[in-house]
């Protein structure tokens, strides 16, 4: 038997596995659906309580008044396009540059930016009179922002809990020690775990996404190709990390733990509730090095902004390394017995 045909062998059978077990396939449709339109529901028109004040440059250049403001949230920016970027979609409520004069520029559509120049006028930021701009745009609803992140939590937990608990049960009931026997490689067989978990992962966020938008009518910006590459991609990386993990682990009760010990910090650090700009830099550090939060910021990025696949380049390139990476040493550490 060829390689390919001990691929398709293994992935056929892992896809049927998954579709005949009802259970974990309805929570994986009906998981995602409830969280998406409880959260529409919950934070539908809510506004966030501090204002946020994007500054290009050194925020302790900003006039001292200004920036002892309480309830004023600074979040320092590199480039002016991506602040007013920003500013355009409502994600920040005014951006300052400073200088002497001042500059800023405001969203005349967003209330808030009304409060927060009023605020900044009447402090020590008014002395020269600033320079003041504008520019328009319509707002990101909470939903637009959150459902990228939603639909790549729930990609994360069906990535790594789907297939590091399938590989230990495989494993532990002796299917493993089984198919050592067989002309098939480990690597053919991680494989075709990670392709069969990458086209249902696919699946479910096609239903997902699709059925609430019938409902929710997200704005997207970007590509939808852009953004089934992207969850594709991330999918695989996240599956070549739950392999690795599953690699060696001989009990559910191992394997749940580590896989814990990543899942969690991934989605509270990865900005699936909550954006991280203006975090201090260390703990974005610690961000950056989970495959997560590189898919839900290029997620993000194509809805919100209309990115494309040149801007996502950097994100794009990091999960594809990684998922080399943990398939590699996944492949080259694995243990049938």
């Amino acid at each position: 038997m060829s390689a390919a045909r001990r691929f398709w062998a293994v992935f056929v059978a892992r896809n049927k596995e998954f579709v005949r077990d009802r259970g974990s396939l309805a929570w994986n449709l009906a998981f995602p659906l409830l969280t998406v339109f409880g959260m529409a529901f919950a934070f539908s028109g809510k506004n966030q309580e501090v204002f946020k004040v994007g500054v290009v440059g050194e925020a302790a250049a900003l006039p001292p008044g200004f920036a002892a403001t309480k309830y004023v949230q600074f979040v320092p920016f590199e480039s002016e396009d991506a602040a007013q970027t920003r500013l355009r979609h409502h994600q920040i409520d005014l951006l300052v540059k400073p200088g002497r004069p001042l500059e800023y520029w405001i969203n005349e559509t967003s209330p808030k930016g009304y409060l927060v120049e009023r605020v900044m006028l009447g402090t020590d930021a008014a002395v020269p009179k600033p320079s003041r701009g504008t520019v328009s745009g319509r707002e990101i609803r909470y939903v637009d922002w959150l459902v990228p992140g939603l639909l790549a939590m729930n990609m994360m937990f069906s990535a790594l809990f789907g297939v590091g608990y399938a590989i230990v049960r495989y494993r532990k009931n002796g299917v493993l020690k089984r198919l050592k026997a067989t002309p098939l490689r480990a690597v053919e067989f991680l494989a075709a775990q990670v392709v069969s978990r990458v086209v249902l992962v696919l699946a479910v966020f096609a239903i997902v996404y699709h059925g609430s938008d019938l409902f929710l009518h997200y704005q997207r910006l970007g590509s939808l190709l852009n953004l089934y590459l992207i969850f594709a991609l991330g999918s695989a990386c996240l599956v070549s990390l739950g392999l690795l993990v599953a690699a060696r682990a001989t009990s559910e009760e191992l394997a749940g733990g580590l896989l814990n010990l990543l899942s969690w910090p991934m989605m509270f650090l990865s900005g699936v509730w909550f954006s991280l700009e203006g975090a201090p830099r260390p703990l974005r550090l610690v961000a950056e090095a989970f495959p997560l939060t590189h898919v839900i910021d290029a997620s993000r990025a194509v809805m919100t902004e209309g990115a494309t696949l040149s801007q996502l380049s950097s994100h794009l390139a990091v999960l594809t390394a990684m998922t080399v990476v943990f398939l590699a040493v996944g492949a080259w550490s694995f243990r049938w017995e």
